[in-house]
């Protein structure tokens, strides 16, 4: 089968000619892929940014935002049969650690993670993973579009999730970055929170796709990274900041526009969020961390999606354009998400 697979850091994939992936656990599956999203961590992993977190050994296949086709099922899975619609959480946990039996399972001490630590992700034509790893798509939906909900969707839903306690009617709060994530954040936020939108970018045809997607106030930034505009919107500061850059001028943009008691929620990673700590304590300014989303996120994502509540914004590909899909992102040509369609 066709692969796509990093044989060199910083040098581009190579399609290869690989055997199909077998099964050779009770509770494996193999995936026949239809969609592969394109990730800015993908670009990461090209770079060798995660090569000191992992250690992978080389080559391998990328891609960890994968749906498909069931084309076969281990011996004792009987939830799931061939040709069901799967959409596949990114990560094989081991379902009995502390971590997930708590359901925090993204931070489970001993998963894999296709696409990134060596394990064989899906810039393929086929998938072995875990039955317990994936999740059902309704009949009737146009299933490759939706790849990106496996891990942008699910980074984005779970950021929102975590403080949805904490928006009350008449609260606010600011997207940075209304990227392949970004997008999505917009969306859930109008969809399971009461709080007023405003949506941050340098580009305006970003800021129209957050309009379309609801977003009730846009701002261009500018020389203060729309910090001025946020202040004056909010009538002193917003109540969340979700950043979906995290580098560059953001983080510190970010803490000057909220108000005292507020949070920082952080996605977009790169940069340093650096201010004097008395600054932290006398505002009472929370900072949050986010990572990958649980699996019952992304099975709650799937529903907001199959009701229409979050759509994706895709630029389709086929797989032997795998590399020229990664130059685009790396150059911003993506408006929202690629995908490779199979």
């Amino acid at each position: 089968m066709k692969a796509f697979r990093i044989h060199d850091y910083n040098k581009p994939l190579v399609m290869d000619n690989v055997p199909e992936p077998k099964i050779s656990e009770p509770y494996d599956i193999i995936v026949r892929i239809k969609g592969a999203g394109v990730c800015r961590t993908d670009l990461h992993i090209q770079e060798g940014v995660w090569k000191d977190v992992f250690n992978p050994k080389l080559p391998f296949t990328i891609g960890h935002e994968n749906v498909g086709i069931v084309e076969e099922v281990g011996s004792a899975v009987d939830w799931i049969e061939r040709g069901d619609s799967v959409i596949l959480h990114p990560y094989i946990t081991c379902r009995h650690c502390r971590a997930c039996r708590a359901g925090n399972d993204m931070h489970c001490p001993y998963g894999k993670f296709p696409g990134l630590d060596g394990t064989d992700g899906g810039y393929a034509e086929y998938l072995k993973t875990s039955a317990f790893s994936a999740i059902k798509i309704p009949k009737g939906i146009d299933i490759a579009p939706m790849a990106p909900l496996a891990d942008a969707g699910i980074t984005a839903y779970h950021a929102v999730k975590k403080l949805s306690s904490y928006f009350y009617p008449g609260s606010t709060a600011v997207v940075i970055g209304v990227g392949g994530l970004g997008h999505i954040g917009i969306q859930v936020l109008k969809a399971i929170t009461p709080a007023k939108v405003i949506a941050i970018d340098v580009n305006e045809e970003k800021i129209k796709l957050a309009k379309e997607l609801g977003a009730d106030e846009t701002i261009i930034a500018d020389k203060d990274g729309g910090v001025s505009d946020v202040l004056k919107i909010t009538d002193g500061g917003a109540d969340v900041v979700i950043d979906f850059v995290g580098e560059y001028s953001t983080p510190s943009n970010s803490l000057k526009m909220i108000r005292k008691g507020g949070i920082y929620s952080i996605v977009g990673y790169g940069g340093e969020v650096s201010d004097k700590t008395l600054d932290f304590i006398s505002r009472e300014i929370s900072i949050v961390g986010n990572l990958v989303g649980t699996y019952n996120e992304l099975s709650e994502l799937v529903n907001l999606y199959s009701q229409g509540k979050v759509k994706l914004k895709v630029k389709t590909f086929s797989l032997e354009e795998a590399n020229e899909a990664l130059e685009e992102l790396k150059h911003g040509k993506i408006l929202g998400r690629g995908v490779l369609v199979t």
